[in-house]
């Protein structure tokens, strides 16, 4: 069992019809049929989505979200239209609402890993593979991959556990033609992305991203780049052989799994709330992030 803790109300604003509530964000349509899309500061682990929400966790996922946009421009449209807020939306969708183009969405999880690590990392351990790519012995966590790979996912629903597979499996599901193309747009926008952080002292480990069609062209959609889509880690502590310090939401999971939070992750019991060193420190964790990545101070 998991999913929401509590999941939330959605709030109805005239001239917007509410599609879905999300682990993060909250999806409507407006009157012209463009998506909405509203990340609230919710916080998801081991597949809850927690009672308790990080401050300005949606602001700065969707300012970081909004300046990856602009860094991979020439490499893959997006889906932005406006940052503008619906007319009747509250004051507190402000800096955390994107006005979209509606696309037909791939229904796969488009995931690139430069370094070993996670899922990735328990399979590699049991085949020496990753989704079927045979891989060098020797490797270790957080070992760097001799090139990044391609390693997909089917997108599973609030609560449920993302699956890997192979990229024959996707071609099987989408067509040869989109998956050649899914896998040549995740890639060049990984090493693009991977790139500039390097250039910021941050290794960009692994990340997903979620691609749809307007039309016959592929668009990419939802986050991109953000400490809640890819694993981050600080350069100079990258150390292979041990799990990395990262810039994402490590604190909460750390403590959820301590003896202080009273959680069994194997019980059917939803997560406590978190204490508020807990919310500090990840919030803390997701600015530095922005602030290392864009150059500009979070205000």
């Amino acid at each position: 069992m998991s999913g929401f803790v509590e999941k939330p109300e959605p709030l109805q604003i005239p001239g917007l019809v509410h599609l879905h509530t999300g682990k993060v964000r909250e999806l409507y349509q407006n009157e012209a049929g463009d998506l909405v899309m509203v990340a609230s500061d919710r916080i998801s682990a081991y597949d809850w989505v927690l009672p308790t929400e990080i401050p300005d966790k949606g602001r700065i996922l969707t300012q970081l979200s909004l300046w990856w946009f602009d860094q991979l421009a020439d490499l893959v449209p997006n889906h932005v239209l406006s940052t503008d807020l619906p007319a009747g939306a509250p004051a507190d969708w402000e800096g955390r609402t994107l006005v979209c183009k509606s696309l037909k969405m791939v229904p796969v999880e488009c995931v690139a890993r430069g370094y070993l690590t996670g899922s990735g990392l328990a399979e590699y351990n049991e085949t020496r593979t990753v989704c079927g790519l045979a891989l060098p012995e020797g490797l270790v966590d957080g070992s760097e991959l001799p090139a990044p790979i391609f390693t997909p996912a089917t997108k599973a629903e609030v609560g449920e556990h993302d699956e890997n597979v192979s990229y024959e499996e996707v071609a099987r599901q989408v067509g040869a033609d989109t998956a050649a193309r899914l896998r040549q747009a995740t890639l060049a926008v990984y090493s693009r992305g991977r790139d500039i952080a390097r250039e910021r002292g941050i290794i960009l480990a692994d990340t997903k991203f979620e691609f749809g069609f307007d039309g016959d062209t592929l668009v990419l959609a939802d986050e991109v780049l953000t400490a809640d889509s890819s694993r981050f880690w600080p350069a100079d502590q990258w150390q292979p052989g041990r799990a990395q310090p990262s810039y994402d939401k490590q604190f909460v999971r750390d403590w959820l799994t301590s003896a202080e939070s009273g959680w069994d992750r194997a019980s059917e019991q939803p997560p406590p709330a978190l204490p508020q060193q807990v919310v500090d420190a990840t919030r803390a964790k997701y600015v530095e992030a922005y602030e290392r990545l864009t150059g500009t101070a979070w205000s």
